[in-house]
């Protein structure tokens, strides 16, 4: 009975905790019904590489990167090639358009699970990363849908 009182205490903290810190989230779409737009967010998307830069940092942190050097997590100094990938991603995203973002992260995401070398827990992982990419890097919209348009 004492292990349930905790249980419930915990979860109790966990939804207030929860409730304090709830963000709004800002996303754009990118309208089905605009060919102009979706053809222009293409052109910019494959400019920025197809974002390799993001690519390659959502890999690398789906993979456990962290952001840490393992031999220096002691130290709690960030991995100066983490922090590297991240600027050159936050670059790339930087120079699409606004409405495109989203998309671009999308198609990043896409990329990668096409290759097949992610799956599973790494693919989540990816995903949640990917979601918050344009927060990370200080950009509007702070979040973009990943999850349902993958399916």
């Amino acid at each position: 009975m004492a292990k349930l009182a905790i249980l419930a205490a915990a979860l109790v903290a966990f939804l207030a905790i929860a409730e304090a810190t709830r963000t709004t989230i800002t996303t754009t779409v990118v309208e089905e019904g605009n060919p102009g737009q979706q053809q222009r967010c293409r052109e910019q998307i494959q400019r920025q590489q197809n974002l390799r830069d993001c690519q390659r940092f959502m890999m690398q942190q789906a993979r456990g990167g962290g952001g840490y050097d393992v031999a220096m997590i002691t130290a709690d100094v960030p991995n100066p090639r983490q922090q590297q990938q991240l600027r050159q991603c936050c670059q790339q995203l930087e120079n699409l358009n606004e409405q495109c973002r989203c998309e671009g992260v999308r198609e990043a995401v896409r990329h990668q699970r096409e290759q097949g070398e992610m799956q599973g827990e790494e693919m989540r992982e990816m995903m949640q990363e990917a979601e918050n990419l344009p927060s990370r890097c200080n950009l509007s919209p702070r979040r973009c849908q990943i999850r349902a348009s993958l399916y």
